[in-house]
């Protein structure tokens, strides 16, 4: 077992030689243009691509694309998305009652009226609820400020966006949300000196004002759709108290950012899913429901109902602190959503791009790190109900063999060499997970006593502690 953190980070790579992927969206109500290698976002030249196709702004898919030395043409970027995607397209017709086409060319899939599920989407933002949107941050204003651009463009009637400083060691954040609040006033900057995403999004929900309660990282870029999109999927069942969102790579420049993507990545596919606890014969096979909560989304791209979020006080400081567990935090929250007998639904139409660790050692030490995150949310879970135990123990066979067995669904395509690496580094942070949850839960019983003694202003969510 790795016995430290610096261990993971200062690990190298046999890196090979690779070509970095160029990210790109094509929106095919619109015409079809040529596809150059040359794009002037990043000022680099590609071979490779991958498209994020979308109608009516809704995502479809990812078609990879094949530039060669001089790019494709308008017409071959048709066939290629049409021989990918024929499927999704023709159904997003016919869900808005649009004639069904028989191929794609260049000249895009332009319509006179305006499409039903833009329509729908107009109608709701009439009335759609007032949302907090929190951003937990600690001194990246680089990130944080891509992010908040992205943030300033939404399409969204009423909302507000809290940046929350976590145990800043500088005023960048301070100066560039005081700067970015003179276009945007509903901006607000709020500071939260107990180190960890915890303890930030706690503080962001103790001073948020919405109904709804919407969180991003600061490394991510959302679309203008996004916060929309995860309102509204709030209602399209009942119970729904969490909606997650459809999270791609922002960049696919080093060869960490791609062994990220093939190790899983963020991506939950491109079909909207409603999960509860008990799921019902026709869903798809869940073996390891509710525990694999990861597949029920991310928390960098999230929304909860404020009564939810308050009625469980908040995420656990245990797992997003700064303690040995600082991971599993976000699942921990999913999987009490099922638990509690509400509804998650992953909504892939709100749309949001993730900015992957560019370094191999940064890799190293987040997947290591997501590997104690998920048996110390697993702990947690069982010393909070000891009978999940026995249910747990049943489904453990098919949980190792998920983990382990190199054809099952999670590692069937996966490459040798470093993905096997990572694979087994992810496994090392499982084994230490339960054992770090147990350290860090007992430096947040530490923490309790001083700061209850020496801040009378400190006061409790449920148990988890916001200043």
């Amino acid at each position: 077992m790795l016995s430290t953190q610096e261990k993971i980070s200062t690990a190298s790579s046999d890196v090979p030689s690779f070509v970095p992927i160029r990210i790109m969206e094509v929106e095919l109500r619109q015409p079809l243009s040529n596809v150059s290698t040359f794009d002037e976002k990043t000022g680099h030249h590609y071979h490779r691509a991958l498209c994020v196709v979308r109608l009516h702004s809704q995502p479809l898919g990812i078609v990879e694309l094949e530039l060669g030395e001089e790019g494709l043409s308008a017409d071959e970027c048709a066939r290629c998305i049409w021989h990918t995607l024929a499927v999704q397209i023709i159904d997003h017709l016919q869900q808005d009652g649009l004639p069904v086409v028989t191929e794609l060319r260049e000249a895009g899939l332009s319509c006179l009226r305006t499409p039903s599920c833009i329509e729908e989407r107009e109608r709701f933002m009439v009335d759609a609820p007032f949302v907090s949107v929190i951003i937990p941050t600690h001194e990246r204003p680089e990130q944080l400020a891509a992010c908040l651009s992205s943030l300033m463009s939404l399409q969204y009637p009423h909302y507000e966006v809290i940046v929350v400083d976590n145990a800043p060691e500088t005023g960048a954040t301070a100066d560039l949300v005081e700067k970015l609040s003179h276009d945007a006033p509903h901006f607000r900057y709020v500071r939260e000196d107990l180190p960890g995403p915890s303890w930030a999004r706690n503080r962001g929900i103790m001073v948020a004002r919405g109904t709804i309660l919407a969180f991003a990282d600061d490394d991510v870029v959302v679309d203008p759709y996004w916060l929309v999109e995860l309102v509204r999927a709030f209602s399209v069942d009942n119970d729904v108290a969490c909606v997650t969102g459809l999270l791609l790579p922002l960049e696919l420049e080093t060869f960490a950012q791609f062994l990220f993507e093939e190790h899983g990545g963020f991506n939950r596919g491109f079909t909207s899913r409603i999960f509860k606890r008990n799921m019902g014969k026709n869903s798809l096979p869940m073996p390891f429901h509710p525990y694999a909560a990861g597949r029920f989304g991310t928390g960098a791209s999230m929304a909860f109902t404020s009564g939810f979020l308050h009625s469980m006080g908040g995420f656990d400081p245990s797992l997003g602190g700064n303690g040995p567990s600082r991971n599993g935090q976000d699942i921990a929250v999913f999987f009490q959503v099922i638990m509690q007998g509400y509804k998650l639904v992953y909504q892939p139409r709100a749309l949001a791009y993730h900015l992957h660790r560019r370094d191999y050692a940064g890799l190293r030490k987040q997947i290591y790190n997501y590997g104690i995150g998920f048996t110390a949310f697993l702990m947690k879970s069982v010393l909070e109900n000891p009978l999940l135990l026995f249910d747990l123990i049943a489904k453990v066979p098919y949980a190792l063999f998920f983990v382990l067995n190199p054809q099952s669904p999670k590692n069937s395509k996966k490459s040798q060499g470093d993905q096997k690496k990572l694979t087994m580094l992810m496994r090392k942070g499982m084994l230490y997970g339960p054992l770090a949850y147990l350290q860090s839960r007992h430096k947040m019983h530490r923490m309790h006593k001083v700061l209850a003694r020496g801040n009378s202003h400190v006061v409790a969510l449920k148990g988890k502690l916001v200043r």
